[in-house]
């Protein structure tokens, strides 16, 4: 999608189901709202529901979920719910479910913005690499996350990762991998 200020707005009951390895939301233009969808995949495919470049996005009240995979999660496909290209700014992922996924994120070196009031579960948990992300209010269901939130190598330190306590409070005791 390269248009700016587009909403794409899910109807109730409405299921967005992939059957091939594909993205199915390449978003490119600026402004861009998803919202209300319920997207899975028929298999674990080795891709992301939803790609972001551009400025001022958001996902919102979205269901993303893949297909149960075998434990453990180490040997699972990569497939993530959204995926940021490097430099996306004033992202807002907000009130969205995530679970049975590799990743609920990759937030890819320079992108910023916001990860707030999720659920999270099932899955390895949200990657920062580099990026500068507000994560607060988010919830971790069951089974829980391999971790919930895994700071990079290169992830900044300082606000808003730290102090790491204050982190994991302000997102429901969230475990944190810190490989900085």
């Amino acid at each position: 999608m390269n248009k700016a200020g587009v909403t794409l707005q899910g109807y109730p009951n409405t299921l967005i189901s992939l059957q091939s390895s594909v993205i199915a939301f390449l978003v490119s233009g600026d402004g861009v709202t998803i919202d209300g969808m319920t997207i899975t995949s028929d298999n674990p495919y080795a891709v992301e529901f939803i790609q972001l470049a551009g400025t001022n996005h958001k996902l919102t009240n979205n269901v993303i979920f893949g297909p149960p995979q075998a434990p453990p999660s180490t040997g699972w496909v990569v497939n993530r719910g959204f995926v940021t290209q490097s430099n996306v700014t004033n992202l807002i992922a907000r009130n969205n479910i995530f679970y049975s996924l590799r990743q609920p994120a990759y937030l890819n070196p320079n992108s910023t913005g916001f990860i707030t009031s999720n659920v999270v579960y099932n899955t390895r948990g949200f990657v920062v690499d580099s990026a500068v992300f507000v994560f607060s209010g988010n919830s971790w269901g069951s089974p829980v996350n391999a971790v919930d939130i895994a700071l990079l190598v290169g992830t900044i330190t300082g606000s808003p990762y730290d102090p790491l306590t204050d982190l994991s409070a302000n997102n429901s005791t969230a475990s944190i991998s810190d490989q900085r």
